[in-house]
């Protein structure tokens, strides 16, 4: 269990939502597949580097950073529900990233789907 990296990379590289991580500064860090797919026509993989808050409205934006802030807050404030997505049936959240000591390094959008699975069970 020396390195875990590996591993916790690949965990979020299979995951069939979009997850895009983003520094304090609201730059891009990392997305995986799901998410370079899932915002192509964004600009995809393009998206790394920039800020997320191009992505949004001002509206939205404030919301966002007013999040931050209430991670910042304390320790104990982790994942707040922001909606739900009728079309895709999901919930959406958004997570604080912390780093071992528990400092607040980041933070994610969660995507919880509603919809049962339609994949046949253990369709090899």
């Amino acid at each position: 269990m020396e390195n875990l990296n590996a591993y916790f990379k690949s965990v979020i590289d299979q995951d069939t939502a979009s997850v895009v991580l983003c520094d304090l500064n609201h730059t891009i860090v990392y997305m995986n597949p799901a998410a370079i797919r899932n915002y192509a026509k964004h600009g995809g993989a393009a998206l790394i580097g920039r800020s997320l808050l191009h992505c949004h409205n001002a509206s939205s934006n404030s919301r966002i950073q007013e999040v931050v802030d209430w991670f910042a807050a304390s320790p104990e404030h982790n994942i707040i529900y922001t909606y739900h997505n009728e079309k895709q049936n999901k919930d959406v959240y958004m997570v604080a990233l912390r780093d071992a000591d528990g400092t607040l390094i980041g933070y994610y959008e969660k995507h919880e789907f509603r919809s049962p699975e339609t994949m046949e069970r253990y369709a090899f």
